[in-house]
């Protein structure tokens, strides 16, 4: 049953009001979805990835199932997409930059100054950490850990079980300690 009221988190965004709930859902959901695309990609790419995540929302609100997630959820489902296929290009841009000059992408002057700040090395180790995870992985620590998520509204905004956001959760949760541990002990 589809609900109807704008106040809702699951609103009926098929209906002949859909430039209303969705100035209401801009209102209520831009900011903090742009704290976590800004964590994510930086504060310029974050405000064209959260345009580009209300136009597709409005784009598919007919494919909107209220039933299976909340508005919110499902929004930050689209903008963690976003997020993929804006980090798959930059790899891939880094990768051809890097083959064009000849070069490698490895740690350059940065990396030297951060291992003399205990805290910038630290941070360089989870980064570093962070980017062999899997795609699936690191979004599901990242909705929880940035965007304040709970394991249920992950699974929804990734349409995925929840046992798999908790396991994944778990299992990401270990292999970090486990790497920033190593990384610590090599240091």
């Amino acid at each position: 049953m589809r609900t109807t009221t704008v106040g809702s988190d699951r609103p009926d965004l098929g209906g002949s009001d859909s430039a209303g709930i969705f100035g209401v859902l801009f209102d209520r959901y831009a900011d903090a979805l742009h704290r976590y695309l800004a964590r994510r990609v930086g504060d310029s790419t974050a405000d064209d990835l959260l345009s580009e995540t209300f136009l597709i929302a409005l784009h598919r609100r007919h494919s909107y199932d209220p039933s299976r997630a909340a508005v919110r959820t499902w929004l930050y489902g689209i903008a963690t997409n976003l997020i993929r296929q804006h980090v798959r290009a930059e790899i891939r841009a880094l990768e051809i930059a890097a083959r064009a000059s000849g070069a490698s992408v490895v740690d350059g002057h940065d990396s030297v100054v951060a291992e003399r700040v205990d805290a910038q090395a630290t941070t360089r180790r989870l980064a570093t950490a962070l980017t062999q995870l899997s795609a699936g992985d690191r979004d599901v620590l990242l909705l929880v850990s940035l965007a304040g998520m709970d394991s249920v509204e992950v699974a929804e905004a990734l349409d995925i079980p929840v046992g798999t956001v908790r396991s994944r959760l778990h299992r990401v949760r270990k292999q970090l300690r486990a790497s920033i541990r190593e990384e610590g002990d090599h240091a």
